[in-house]
């Protein structure tokens, strides 16, 4: 009898054993979803330092990032526009030549830090490269947070001065967007508010192909 009692009560305290606490933050399914905006931010960068936000990127854009991702290093700890890392091409880093510390209006920048040779041929084409380059990084992580595009300017006439080189030096770019006159008219359209007499000095080195 005495048995039967203490199997009895062992059941009956089994019986009213409370149920496990359950965490609230986590699904019945045990899965926790992860954001769209980690999804993205991971799509962009691949290995691409400077994509630091989660901003769809243009298409265009994202294939400049994709194919400097193997070129243009970041600084671990000095930033620049908009909190994108430093970015470095070759020997040139973008905070040595960024036109947003200058007083001068983003095309007088360009204009004077990106001058080429005389004769235009014998310039240094490897050197406009790196400096393209770290711009066109900057940019992409710019647009990837959501960021000013002033640096639009400067960085159309990068590709305007190398696409000047590139031709002179008898190796002119063949698709249409990198043309000297399509990056000509890409500058003016982007720099609505700059002196006319800036804007002439562009319109006049379009002409100067030797």
């Amino acid at each position: 009898m005495r048995v039967s009692l203490s199997i009895a009560a062992a059941l009956a305290g089994t019986a009213i054993a409370a149920p496990a606490p359950k965490i609230p933050f986590v699904a019945s399914s045990d899965v926790i979803p992860v954001s769209n905006t980690a999804a993205v931010v991971a799509r962009q960068s691949g290995k691409a330092c400077f994509v630091i936000g989660s901003e769809t990127l243009p298409q265009e854009t994202a294939d400049i990032a994709d194919d400097l991702a193997s070129t243009v290093t970041c600084s671990n700890s000095a930033k620049t526009i908009s909190g994108v890392p430093d970015v470095t091409s070759g020997s040139t880093t973008f905070s040595s030549i960024d036109f947003s510390q200058s007083t001068q209006t983003p095309l007088q920048f360009a204009l004077s830090q990106f001058a080429t040779a005389e004769p235009l041929a014998n310039t240094d084409l490897a050197t406009f490269q790196d400096m393209l380059n770290v711009y066109q990084a900057t940019e992409a992580g710019i647009r990837s947070v959501g960021g000013s595009l002033a640096i639009k300017v400067p960085k159309f006439f990068l590709e305007m001065q190398v696409s000047r080189i590139q031709t002179a030096q008898g190796n002119p770019p063949s698709a249409a967007g990198l043309q000297v006159d399509h990056l000509r008219d890409k500058v003016l359209k982007n720099a609505p508010k700059e002196d006319q007499a800036l804007l002439n000095q562009v319109t006049q080195l379009a002409t100067q192909l030797n």
